[in-house]
């Protein structure tokens, strides 16, 4: 399933703006690191796999403005869904069954809310990116279409937003079961429609939660929709993401661990879909880890398929300075005054100067051999490099596997 947000005035200028000559704005503020789930709340450890240390969560609120019932669905928007006005795979256990709770707010800026709950028992983030609660839905890409249209025309209007979205030929195979929503048709068109305003998560919901390095979505009640709680990075944490100080090595066997993981991730978006997925904003706070250490890009408002890519930087220009999306960039071309299409960097070049180049080399670096130290740093700072050897990447993925055997020998 995916669901998507209304234009904010307030938010960077994204593709679609873009699109028509706007030049995009500095990059947002980070949103607020979601804090780590139920089980990771205290100090007391968590297993973790291989004997790798557990994660330490950290509960992480901001001041509430408004009370708990304007913040959640509940209030008018409970009133709404008894009405027949919004609906959601989630609406009956928020307004009837009393299994989805609120806890905490986790940020609200530039019109994103992004709320803590939990559901069932188990935490969950929910988000939105709509206008204060308790008002009606904004209006939505399915305006105007009729309650009785037909099944097979409505999935038509649908392929054709989420095509929009996403760009010409996008990885298929997202289900949208608002079928299966309780309440009448018109309900589920309007709520399907403010869902679809979200790009991160027609993304998300594109991918269908197929992805072991994107949260799948758990549910959604008119524009909020529900995604897993995990345990986010931060530059607060030594080691980028909140582990647990259990002694030394354990914790560079960790960062090993994590580090080979963001590598996993880079291989999975550049080659397990149809069109490469590029990831424009990268930066410790957009990833997260889950129990077993594997990452998990938990947002990516600013992540799109190759075809949607090309689209976006191929503008005017009159300098390369012209020809940057965030962290996506390409080169103006002098005699046509246009920016090419082909992304020049990659994720894995930007996750290398930005992530292991700060943290993961000097966490690293402590409990290894003098050799395998400078082995090290010479791949991460060659795989930070735009110009690297395309093999840079296999080149880093043997030598941290090196790194944890060694440190697995030092421990026998």
């Amino acid at each position: 399933m995916s669901l998507a947000s209304p234009a904010d005035p307030h938010r960077n200028p994204g593709p679609a703006s873009r699109l028509r000559g706007v030049r995009p704005g500095p990059p947002r503020p980070p949103e607020a690191a979601h804090p780590s789930p139920r089980r990771f709340r205290t100090t007391r450890s968590s297993p973790a796999p291989d004997g790798l240390p557990p994660i330490l969560g950290r509960n992480v609120y901001v001041p509430l403005l408004y009370s708990p019932s304007e913040f959640l669905p509940s209030g008018s928007e409970c009133q709404d869904f008894q009405a027949g006005a919004l609906t959601g795979d989630l609406c009956e256990d928020l307004c009837d069954r009393g299994l989805l709770h609120y806890v905490g707010c986790l940020s609200q800026e530039r019109g994103k809310q992004v709320l803590r709950a939990e559901w069932r028992g188990r935490p969950v983030v929910l988000k939105a990116r709509e206008g204060l609660p308790g008002g009606p839905l904004p209006p939505g890409p399915l305006d105007g279409a009729a309650e009785d249209l037909p099944e097979a025309e409505l999935q038509l209007l649908v392929a054709a937003e989420v095509q929009a979205v996403l760009g010409p030929g996008p990885a298929g195979g997202g289900r949208w079961p608002w079928a299966r929503w309780p309440g009448g048709r018109g309900g589920r068109v309007a709520s399907l429609g403010a869902l679809l305003r979200q790009e991160e998560l027609v993304l998300l919901g594109q991918l269908g939660g197929r992805s072991p390095h994107t949260p799948p979505v758990l549910g959604s009640c008119g524009p909020f929709y529900a995604l897993e709680l995990l345990a986010a990075g931060g530059p607060q944490h030594p080691a980028l993401f909140p582990l647990l100080p259990v002694g030394a090595r354990a914790r560079t066997r960790a960062v090993g661990a994590v580090a080979l993981s963001f590598l996993a991730l880079a291989r999975h978006f550049a080659g397990d879909f149809r069109h490469r997925l590029h990831l424009c904003d990268i930066k410790p706070e957009n990833f997260a880890i889950r129990d077993d250490l594997t990452v998990v890009a938990i947002d990516v408002d600013m992540a799109f398929f190759e075809p949607k890519m090309r689209e976006i930087l191929e503008q005017n220009c009159t300098g390369h300075e012209d020809c940057s999306f965030f962290d996506c960039i390409s080169r103006c071309d002098w005699h046509t005054h246009r920016c090419g299409a082909q992304r020049l960097n990659s994720n894995l070049q930007v996750i290398c100067d930005k992530i292991f180049r700060h943290w993961f080399v000097s966490s690293l670096q402590s409990s290894l051999s003098l050799s395998l130290q400078q082995q090290l740093r010479e791949a991460v700072l060659e795989c930070a490099d735009p110009g690297g050897a395309p093999s840079v990447g296999q080149k880093l993925q043997r030598l941290l596997q090196a790194a944890l055997r060694e440190l697995q020998d030092m421990e026998e």
